[in-house]
């Protein structure tokens, strides 16, 4: 303990040293160096020049430079010390390069839009190092990593942690080489001691979990089921010829004191992220003719990714300010008003209207939030991911009187009496353990003090749909009909999600029904699931995708659409770009549900998708498109962002994990369709935006029953039989699948 101490303290006082030394160094190199400053209203649009430029706030730029901003390669030093030597383009760190930090690390490799992005190396100041992929600043992909301490991993990574199949050495000569997931041994597995003792078999959050044989060196064995509390547990042990060991072994001793020297090394933090260093340039926004445009106060316009500011600012490395992706408002300048914009506000507004007591559905929310509240408080037994068939059993319920005096079992209430009906308990349960939903946290999110919140109007179903004040998760309505699909596919649809972390169908945490008593006798079924578009980020435009033509447009006009407009088939005007281990992957997951779901007679099922804006870059044509898709094509300039009011996001954060369909980077590209064509997707225009994207395939209760079938057949003598949603499942998946793989595209 007393060497680890030593070593943390000796680490502080190098790191204190480096970054006094570095400042000074950066204090003298500014002070003693003569500048030439480039004449900007001399410099003709589009030339590319050498400049040095000591900037307001002390910084310092030394290298190419076009239209008032690094264009090329160039070197850029902090006042704290930090420094980047690389490939800029238009004012953003983007390309090859190297960022330096003043303790003495480095990352060399690819950077985009200021994010440690593609292949790089990581050389920490401790003595970390890692070699490998990211992803926006996260190791991502396939990488290797020596950590201080001299343990190594090599192998995949996601949002910063070991997650795949891969191995890790620790210095005292244990290894362990199999499956991991969220930075633990998770999955199939074989971990090798030093001292020739090994366990194989299946793992769970680093410790083994279900069947597995822990082998001793002399050939003796014990095979059984383990489990980390030891409560479970149950296996023999088998003795060699030679064996030395005691025959009463006590299995639990692998977990209680063997994995005391297999602890995974947390290594080493960044003391700021290189994103976070992005300078914010009082760049100019040019007119046609290249002559500055300036506002009819006499300002000077910004370019298109910055608001107003007096001068160049950069964070220091001891911020602690959010990211800079927040985009709150999108303007076009517009080319017959000199100096004026047209403002596309974001929604400040939240969706839907909170229900307070006066509200027709009040009580109804009383009710569920009293249900909610007692089964998931309710205390059970242990939860087993193996579930007995039985558990499914559509008559598996619970009926549980709510008199509003209040009862043995249910507190008093202020609504009328009701009836609540749990579907399936044991089964829902376990779904919530397995989607990682905390017991508590479930029950605050929907019975806490705050109200839920009712969208604004039905859908064609007639189903209601509800928020949790944090929007967390999403209550549905549903039909009879919709409960009984749900019992029906709930064990195929439990092996699914079991089997596929990043399947993209809808997460299902409940289902229920409230009887009201009294002459109405009236039932109430509804499903309790995540919102897929919960996040932090302003999602700036809405699709809802589901390859068929008839009927596939929204019916508000242009100058109703916002960011709050779910759109169509009809209605889309991007492509999505996944890069290739993105795309290949959702490929591979979007097969596999689609079989499920065909599997299970479902159709009329959606790709939503949603996404934020991280910027806006200025196009390199004239001919650009706002990303909001308002405006006319052809007489656009390039969109810019205002800042006030940005979204306080922080993509950097360990915490933002990033998964298939959730908060991922990608890009879109903007399509045009011809008018005097049919086709679903339109012609690619160039023009690309980086976003954050979220996608989730929805409504996924709807059967191919007799209803459909009278639907396809009344509608097939009307319309083109392949343009209708109503069709038979295995036709439907097909088409889905076809459609959405042609408006997701890798991208090269």
């Amino acid at each position: 303990m007393s060497k680890k101490l030593g070593f943390r303290k000796a680490l502080e006082t190098k790191v204190k040293k480096s970054q006094v030394a570095a400042k000074k160094k950066a204090i003298s190199i500014f002070t003693a160096m003569s500048v030439a400053h480039v004449d900007e209203e001399e410099a003709g649009s589009g030339e590319v020049r050498y400049v040095e430029k000591v900037l307001p706030k002390g910084d310092f730029y030394i290298g190419e430079w076009c239209d008032g901003l690094p264009h090329g390669n160039g070197k850029y030093l902090w006042t704290d010390g930090c420094m980047y030597v690389g490939e800029w383009f238009k004012g953003k760190i983007m390309g090859k390069g190297k960022f330096c930090w003043p303790s003495g690390a480095t990352y060399e490799g690819e950077f985009k839009s200021g994010f440690m992005d593609g292949q790089g190396t990581f050389a920490g100041f401790s003595g970390d190092s890692y070699k490998g992929s990211w992803v926006m600043n996260l190791k991502h992909g396939q990488g290797v990593k020596n950590y201080y301490n001299g343990d190594y991993y090599e192998g995949e990574w996601r949002s910063g942690y070991q997650e795949g199949q891969g191995k890790y050495q620790w210095q005292n000569g244990n290894h362990y080489d199999g499956a991991w997931r969220n930075g633990l041994m998770n999955g199939n597995g074989i971990l090798v001691w030093s001292n020739g003792n090994s366990y194989e078999g299946s793992w769970e959050d680093g410790f083994p979990k279900g069947n597995g044989t822990f082998i001793f060196p002399d050939g003796s064995f014990y095979v059984g089921v383990w489990s980390k509390d030891g409560k479970d547990m149950k296996g023999s042990y088998n003795p060699s010829d030679s064996s030395t060991e005691n025959p009463e072994w006590d299995p639990r001793i692998v977990c209680s004191e063997y994995l005391k020297d297999c602890k995974i090394c947390p290594g080493e933090r960044m003391s700021i992220l290189p994103s976070k260093k992005m300078p914010h340039w009082p760049g100019m926004s040019k007119s046609t003719d290249g002559r500055q445009r300036r506002m009819s106060d006499g300002k000077l316009n910004c370019r298109s990714w910055i608001s107003d500011m007096p001068d160049v600012s950069a964070t220091s490395e001891g911020d602690s300010k959010d990211g800079d992706d927040g985009i709150e408002s999108l303007c076009l300048e517009d080319s017959s008003s000199r100096g004026s914009c047209i403002q596309f506000k974001m929604p400040t507004k939240r969706q839907g209207q909170t229900i307070s007591k006066g509200h027709k559905n009040y009580e109804l929310m009383l009710n569920l939030q009293l249900g909610i509240r007692h089964s998931v408080g309710r205390p059970g037994p242990a939860i087993s991911l193996d579930l007995k068939s039985s558990a499914f059993d559509p008559k598996e319920k619970v009926w549980t009187k709510f008199p509003p005096e209040g009862s043995k079992h249910t507190p008093p209430h202020q609504s009328s009496e009701f009836r609540w009906k749990d579907y399936c308990p044991l089964v829902f349960r376990t779904l919530r353990k397995l989607f990682d939903v905390d017991a508590a946290d479930y029950m605050i999110s929907i019975c806490g003090n705050d109200a839920l919140r009712e969208l604004s109007s039905p859908g064609k179903s007639g189903s209601f749909f509800y928020l949790t004040n944090d929007d967390k998760y999403m209550i549905k309505t549903i039909k009879k009909a919709e409960g009984k699909v749900l019992l029906r596919m709930l064990p195929a649809y439990y092996n699914h999600v079991r089997s596929f972390d990043n399947t993209l169908v809808t997460k299902f945490y409940g289902l229920h029904c409230v009887k009201l008593t009294g002459t109405a006798q009236k039932k109430v079924r509804f499903v309790i699931m995540g919102n897929l578009l919960c996040t932090q980020y302003t999602i700036h435009r809405r699709f809802d995708l589901k390859g068929s033509s008839h009927g596939r447009t929204t019916s508000k006009p242009e100058s109703e659409i916002d960011p709050s407009t779910t759109l169509k088939d009809l209605d889309l005007n991007y492509l999505f770009r996944l890069e290739k281990m993105w795309f290949e992957e959702f490929c591979r997951q979007v097969d596999k549900d689609c079989a499920l779901l065909e599997q299970e007679r479902i159709m009329d099922y959606s790709l939503l998708i949603g996404f934020h804006f991280r910027e806006v870059p200025t196009p390199l044509t004239s001919g650009a498109v706002s990303p909001t898709g308002n405006g006319d094509h052809e007489s656009e300039e390039a969109p810019r962002l205002s800042q006030a009011g940005q979204d306080q996001t922080n993509s950097e954060s360990p915490g933002r994990s990033i998964r298939l369909g959730i908060n991922m980077p990608a890009r879109v590209e903007k399509i045009v369709r011809k008018s005097d064509e049919t086709q679903l997707v339109g012609e690619p225009t160039g023009i690309c935006y980086d976003v954050i994207l979220f996608f989730g395939i929805i409504d996924i209760l709807q059967d191919y029953d007799i209803t459909k079938k009278l639907e396809h057949a009344y509608k097939s003598m009307q319309y083109d039989p392949t343009s209708i949603s109503a069709v038979d499942p295995k036709q439907y998946s097909k088409r889905f699948r076809d459609f959405i793989f042609k408006v997701f595209v890798e991208d090269t």
